[in-house]
């Protein structure tokens, strides 16, 4: 059977799941009464309530004589390391755009590393059905966007196509007959080359793992493609670093090849398929699993470095070990350093006192995920504000700058612009008319500018606004960039909250709590009005007495509080202060420095 192995790429929300759903069904992947979940691809529980993809999945189908391998990609560039990883297994890219919004900043960021690797893509205009859908601008934006990252003229001359992938077709003509997504997949077919790896059958296994999962039967497994040879199960094979060191020497247990959305086991695999294999104990993503008789590593593909950092440390509060069961550093420690293992776009450093560990990612939703994923574990943890890493070069400090691609409406663009431009230090690149009353910005602004920007930035518009980021380049350091302007309100006792307290504190802010919640004192229980910070009593309860008045007892009536979600929490607090995580809840509070101070607290928490 002739072989093809593509990865589809997009930007978030231009419907790159929904189309894999729809090569599945339509290539015979389902059976015809089988129940199959929408965005099928999107397997993981965080993919499915965010709506976004995460992770990196490959997959199969097969259409007249020949197997597709189609790698689902992440939309977002905080999970960039994923797709760096993925494109060096494919011969292939289809590009999907949104015939409405054109090529957002994911798409360039991908886009250049496909073209790097001397990939011809496939152009998809998606959703060409909407109402406000411009498919001949968006086309000529690929084409420039594909010219501004140096293309070769063979790039250039991408082949197009025109689809709805919520709706099952793609045709060549944008009158076509809106059938089904056939010709997407003869054009695959014709246009992606067959695996050069098919050529090297005869010589030594080699593979590079690209991806590390695990198996609660068979243990750790490792995906990547054939690069040469073939492997058969219970062959005895090596694990080479990437700089040719010998890692281990284990015998294969397992090879599964990807079917439809499921894994099968293969008694042999072949040059230039996609595979997992099981049987190796140390072995780890970007090792070369090979033959005995080969002594050189196959070349890694280089993962850009991470651009800020984010300190984890255990949950030192009164209220510590309530919720969660894992709240050691030993065991936190051993949690990150398991997930750098197999997300190469992470760092982890510990620190002098053993008990916080520094870890480095690509943006703050990537870190929001990662805490999810352990909150969810049951961990404890608190987290600090995130830090942008800085470089020196020639003795100057530099600093990692991100792309802002913003869309406004007309009458909130000034407002947008002078908030990044102005204490944020940002550049104006682009503004223009985007249609439909709405404004494109595009931003060069320091990552120092944006943390914490996201929700004043949906303050501004109302709600309406999209932003988008991407790392751009590193620049010049430019000078200080003021934080969050609003002092908080500081609980300076233990207990629990009285809705009398809180009533009566509404006029000094807004509340991050309700009545009846567990409360100590350094915790943050709301934002003040004011720029400095407040110390007051949530528990100081109404003094009653036997006599009663018609108008002077008011009935309380408490302001829904101001919840923060994790990934908010994080970009909201101060260098000063932490976000405590556990389980169910995630709290605010001042960092404690004295841990005499820690242990006296400790001994009258509520």
């Amino acid at each position: 059977m002739d072989l093809r192995n593509i990865a589809i790429i997009a930007h978030v929300d231009h419907g790159k799941t929904t189309l894999v759903d729809e090569l599945l069904k339509q290539s015979g992947a389902f059976r015809a009464n089988q129940e199959v979940a929408e965005r099928a691809m999107d397997s993981n529980d965080l993919e499915r309530e965010r709506g976004i993809t995460i992770f990196a999945k490959p997959t199969s189908v097969e259409w007249k004589d020949t197997r597709i391998n189609i790698v689902d990609t992440p939309g977002h560039a905080d999970f960039g390391g994923e797709v760096e990883r993925i494109l060096s297994m494919v011969d292939g890219v289809v590009l999907l755009v949104d015939a409405a919004e054109g090529p957002m900043p994911q798409t360039k960021f991908v886009t250049s590393k496909a073209l790097a690797l001397g990939l011809r893509p496939i152009v998809v205009l998606n959703k060409v059905d909407k109402p406000d859908a411009e498919p001949d601008r968006a086309l000529d934006e690929c084409f420039d966007l594909f010219a501004s990252l140096d293309a070769t003229e063979d790039q250039l001359d991408f082949p197009h196509m025109y689809a709805s992938g919520r709706s099952g077709w793609a045709d060549h003509d944008l009158d076509g007959p809106r059938e089904d997504l056939s010709a997407l997949f003869n054009l695959i077919v014709n246009h992606v080359p067959e695996p050069k790896q098919i050529k090297r059958k005869d010589e030594d296994f080699s593979m590079l793992a690209t991806t590390l999962g695990s198996d609660p039967f068979v243990g750790r497994l490792l995906t990547g493609r054939v690069e040469s040879g073939t492997l058969k199960v219970g062959a005895t094979v090596q694990a080479l670093s990437r700089v040719g060191q010998k890692i281990e020497q284990f015998r294969v247990t397992r090879i599964q090849a990807f079917r439809g959305l499921s894994e099968q086991d293969i008694d042999e695999a072949v040059a230039g398929d996609i595979v997992s294999i099981a049987g190796m104990a140390k072995a780890t993503v970007a090792d070369t699993i090979c033959a005995l008789a080969v002594e050189d590593p196959l070349d890694a593909q280089p993962i850009d470095p991470p651009t800020i950092t984010v300190t984890f440390g255990i949950n030192d509060s009164p209220l510590a070990g309530r919720d969660g069961k894992k709240v050691q550093s030993r065991v936190i420690r051993d949690r990150l350093y398991k997930e750098a293992e197999s997300n190469v776009a992470i760092k982890i450093q510990d620190t002098p006192g053993g008990e916080a560990f520094e870890v480095s990612g690509r943006g703050e939703l990537q870190m929001g995920v990662l805490i999810e994923n352990m909150r969810r574990e049951g961990f404890e943890l608190s987290i600090s504000r995130p830090q942008v890493i800085m470089r020196e070069e020639d003795g100057q400090k530099i600093e990692p700058v991100e792309e802002a691609t913003i869309d406004v409406d007309d009458e909130y663009s000034g407002a947008v612009i002078e908030k990044l431009t102005g204490s944020r230090k940002g550049e104006l690149v682009e503004m223009r008319q985007a249609g439909a009353g709405k404004t494109r910005i595009v931003a060069h602004v320091p990552s120092r500018g944006l943390i914490g920007y996201h929700g004043e930035f949906l303050t501004d518009t109302r709600g309406t606004g999209v932003l988008n980021r991407v790392f751009h380049s590193w620049a010049p350091y430019k000078g200080p960039i003021p934080g969050r302007r609003a002092g908080v309100l500081i609980s300076m006792e233990n207990g629990t909250s009285v809705a009398f307290a809180l009533w009566n504190l509404e006029e000094r802010g807004k509340m991050m709590i309700g009545a009846q919640a567990d409360v100590y004192t350094g915790m943050i229980i709301g934002e003040h009005s004011r720029e400095n910070d407040l110390e007051v009593n949530p528990l100081k309860g109404k003094k009653l007495t036997n006599v009663r008045a018609s108008g002077t007892d008011d009935a309380v009536r408490l302001t829904t509080p101001m919840v923060l979600s994790l990934e908010e929490a994080i970009a909201y607090i101060n260098d000063d202060e932490l976000v405590e995580v556990t389980p169910s809840t995630v709290r605010l509070r001042k960092r404690y420095l004295d841990p005499h101070e820690r242990k006296r607290m400790a001994k009258s928490a509520p």
